[in-house]
């Protein structure tokens, strides 16, 4: 097991940044004394040969596309190589380890996994059993620096788009987990509300070699940046004062912005150039129902603060949901207009459809109940209907819309305004007039790849 190629760890699809989930685990497996090889299928193509070598091959699945892709990997996988011992691991891999182990995983990790991966190519390298015990490992880790020297270069990844340049940007983390229980995220049925820190040291080196291979930019990639607040600024910090041109970004939830909003010109001075926050939605009851901690009066007023402080507010949505209303839908679309937001909202925003997966906190909720379906377990989410059918239909016509408009970069005002005469239109009223912005106009900054789940 300690020769190279004996272990394999796999990315699918990580935001369009190279994959932290893989260079954390390489890292841990090189200090135990292992040689893991990589691969990133989102950016390199299946590679049999080196699949059919490895003894230990663990997929990461952090995400529900990831997921999805990941078990068509394994297929190929089982295909090349039937012998090995494949693992999954990730946010979204005990949620559906029942699955998972009927269709040929012999391993699913979730949590603070980096330990489990080693501990398994011990038990693996001594002719062991492996442990089969599959509830996530929610402890502090010794964490070294990730591993990042067999990953593809920086250029294959998304990239910051900022005042008519594009820079390279790397991903990062300072905390893992997360303290708050939002109903729809996969985050609290792994973590519970737990959060863990990683040392600024470790922080900081990972930032150093990422600049050190041409990033220009840093996106947090934390769960919510403000956690652990007094561990971020620290970091930010030392950030700014190691490497005072390197510019970042941030995600943090609404309530955090406010509680913080006095130290929020301090992000800004140290080089944040936007904040991505989980808005979800504009209407009381969809975030009581998704316990987002946060009222529609407080988005306004976070944005203020944000804007205030000198950053960008890119607020990410969840538009469709069983409690969401057309109303409510219009008046989202009104409100990215009237704020001046139509650049700081990626169109497939306008299109997302709650996501209900196995394990979800909200699979039980009494609330959702009346609209669940069955459970499409290839799929891994819940089916789910709208009491309003014209709902359902204007979320498949937006998707549709958005595909179209992305397969051709279009300027995303054409899409919003596409978008709202969908809407208005479903409304049974007369589509408002074009929204007009000029195609030369300063755009807010964003990274190149929209957000999936």
């Amino acid at each position: 097991m300690r020769e190279p190629g004996a272990i394999l760890l796999i990315a699918c699809y990580e935001l369009g940044h190279q994959p932290l989930a893989v260079a954390w685990p390489a890292a841990f497996l090189e200090r135990a004394g292992y040689a893991p090889g990589v691969l990133d299928l989102s950016v390199e193509p299946f590679d049999a040969d080196t699949v059919r070598r490895a003894r230990l091959i663990a997929v990461s699945v952090p995400m529900h596309t990831a997921l999805r892709l990941g078990v068509q990997v394994a297929e190929r996988i089982r295909g090349v190589n039937p012998g090995c011992h494949l693992a999954f691991y990730g946010l979204y891999a005990t949620l559906n380890g029942e699955y998972l182990r009927e269709h040929g995983v012999n391993s699913v990790l979730s949590g603070e996994v980096e330990q489990a991966l080693v501990d398994l190519a011990d038990a693996l390298a001594g002719s062991l059993r492996p442990a089969t015990a599959s509830e996530p490992r929610l402890e502090k880790l010794p964490f070294p620096p990730p591993s990042r020297r067999l990953l593809p270069a920086l250029k294959k990844y998304a990239r910051l788009e900022h005042a008519g340049r594009q820079e390279l940007a790397g991903y990062v983390e300072a905390s893992r987990g997360c303290r708050h229980l939002c109903a729809h995220c996969p985050i609290p049925p792994i973590y519970g509300g737990r959060f863990f820190v990683v040392p600024r040291r470790v922080v900081l080196a990972d930032v150093k070699q990422l600049v050190e291979a041409g990033a220009a930019h840093i996106t947090f990639g934390d769960p919510d940046f403000l956690n652990g607040p007094g561990h971020a600024f620290a970091v930010v910090r030392d950030l700014h004062a190691e490497f005072p041109h390197v510019t970042f970004d941030v995600t943090a939830k609404i309530e955090h912005l406010l509680r913080h909003r006095q130290r929020l010109p301090e992000l800004a001075s140290a080089g944040c150039l936007f904040v991505v926050s989980a808005v979800e939605s504009l209407s009381d009851v969809v975030l009581g129902q998704l316990a987002k901690g946060h009222s529609r009066a407080d988005v306004l007023e976070a944005l203020r603060a944000v804007r205030g402080a000198g950053m960008t507010l890119r607020p990410t949505w969840v538009p469709f949901t069983p409690w969401t209303t057309l109303d409510d839908y219009r008046e989202m679309l009104d409100f990215v207009e009237d704020e001046s937001l139509v650049d700081a909202v990626d169109p497939v925003q306008y299109s997302i459809r709650l996501l209900v997966p196995p394990g979800s906190l909200l699979a039980d909720s009494p609330a959702l109940r009346p609209y669940l379906g069955r459970l499409v377990a290839r799929d891994f989410y819940y089916e789910w209907t709208h009491p309003d059918p014209l709902m359902d239909t204007l979320q498949r016509a937006v998707a549709a819309r958005v595909e179209e408009s992305a397969a051709r970069a279009e300027d995303p005002a054409l899409t919003f305004g596409s978008i709202r005469s969908l809407a208005e239109r479903a409304a049974g009223r007369a589509p408002q007039p074009a929204l007009s912005l000029p195609s030369d106009r300063p755009r807010s900054p964003r990274l190149s790849e929209p957000w999936f789940c």
